[in-house]
């Protein structure tokens, strides 16, 4: 008995432990990363904790199983709540994608689609997406490479194009960074150019835009031959590429740039830098100096030529926004207040938030953020990249007007 009892009480002590580790990586679902802490944990506990639920409901099992008394209780608590959190993801996303098909309705008007839903359980332990033909990379400028995935099965009609504009606190990152998007897309018919920019410290703003330009000429100048539809562009940033693609998008005028989508991107420079500090977990201040010559209060004429939210106008392109509330990176209320700007100016827009969400939660297109990212973006991209003149693109017209009517109103 007592070999047994203390053969039970080690058990105890190992799953406590463990279920006490499960929990905390659990909590990151509600709370934003502490700035000490390894961020991309987050996006384990967001995007695959659905993996982790029956881990940690058979670890409580144990727990129990192995003294169902007050000495397991601990761990079968522990392991419970860790299950809960760990699922909390997938059905705070269960609950957005109800109402989703109706928002992106009222926005962007009707599609047709292709039937599937925004949101399914079964998806999230579905397999990883196939692979797209490797990109052909193609110099847009000097030393400037973009990587060019064409669709298959286009025959001769010309792809409208998705430019995406890579991550990396300005100062980092390439073009190459989360590539299953960019083969998601191609499965649906678009072209996708991701591009490369020049890098801060060694290049200031506005560099980047410039870049952004550059390749945005090319594709138009090149296009035909590429396979690509010079007139349906559409640009696509993650966090610092985001804000690039923003601000190209409201300060260009160009109408065959038909849509922004920013995944957590900073969209007022001048807010962030005042409502951060120097030891966050980018060093952001130093970041946003670096690319901009010093801080606001010396270089404001920069900072506002850099952030998106000022430059935004009745004509500016519809907007696709998404973010997560438990960014640590990118806060989100940069995105809560470009949204109240683009609806000031009358810009048909939708800002997708996601609660349990932190930084990158693109990262996995099966996971909770990634299915409720691929319904908006397929949305959203069919009807902005509609042919001019038919009975869609009609209907964002009247969209817009009625907008606008409103606010004059």
């Amino acid at each position: 008995r007592f070999s047994r009892g203390r053969t039970l009480s080690m058990t105890i002590w190992i799953l406590t432990p463990a279920a006490a580790a499960l929990l905390t990586l659990g909590l990151l679902t509600v709370f934003r990363s502490p700035p000490w802490s390894p961020w991309k944990l987050a996006i384990l506990a967001g995007e695959f904790g659905h993996w982790l639920a029956l881990p940690s409901a058979l670890l409580a099992g144990a727990a129990w199983s192995a003294e169902p008394g007050p000495g397991g209780a601990t761990a079968t608590l522990l392991g419970m709540a860790a299950a809960a959190l760990f699922l909390k993801p997938a059905w705070q996303a269960a609950r957005l994608a109800r109402p989703l098909p109706k928002r992106l309705r009222e926005v962007f008007g009707d599609w047709t689609g292709d039937g599937y839903p925004a949101f399914t359980w079964r998806e999230l332990f579905g397999a990883g997406e196939s692979a797209a033909p490797s990109p052909s990379t193609i110099e847009f400028a000097p030393g400037l490479p973009l990587d060019l995935y064409r669709p298959v099965t286009t025959g001769k009609r010309l792809s409208p194009c998705v430019i995406v504009i890579h991550g990396g606190g300005w100062d980092n990152g390439d073009r190459r960074q989360l590539p299953g998007l960019n083969h998601w897309l191609v499965q649906r018919g678009y072209a996708v150019a991701a591009i490369s920019y020049r890098l801060a410290p060694a290049h200031r703003w506005p560099a980047q835009r410039d870049d952004a330009l550059a390749a945005i000429a090319f594709l138009k100048a090149r296009g035909p031959a590429l396979g690509v539809d010079p007139a349906r562009l559409v640009l696509l940033g993650r966090s610092a590429g985001g804000q690039i693609a923003q601000a190209v998008a409201y300060t260009a005028r160009d109408p065959a740039i038909r849509g922004v989508v920013a995944f957590y991107a900073p969209s007022d420079l001048i807010f962030g830098y005042v409502n951060t500090h120097e030891n966050d977990m980018l060093r952001s201040p130093t970041l946003m100096r670096q690319l901009l010559g010093g801080p606001p209060d010396r270089e404001r004429a920069a900072y506002e030529s850099a952030s998106p939210i000022f430059h935004v106008t009745p004509d500016a392109p519809p907007t696709l926004l998404l973010h997560g509330v438990n960014d640590s990176i990118a806060w989100h209320r940069h995105s809560e207040r470009l949204a109240e700007r683009l609806a000031a100016q009358g810009v048909p827009h939708l800002n997708l938030l996601l609660p349990w969400a932190t930084h990158a939660f693109d990262f996995n297109l099966r996971g909770p953020g990634g299915q409720l990212t691929r319904y908006a973006l397929a949305w959203y991209l069919a009807r902005v990249t509609e042919p001019k003149g038919t009975k869609t693109q009609d209907l964002d017209t009247e969209l817009r007007g009625s907008r606008q009517e409103n606010k004059e109103a």
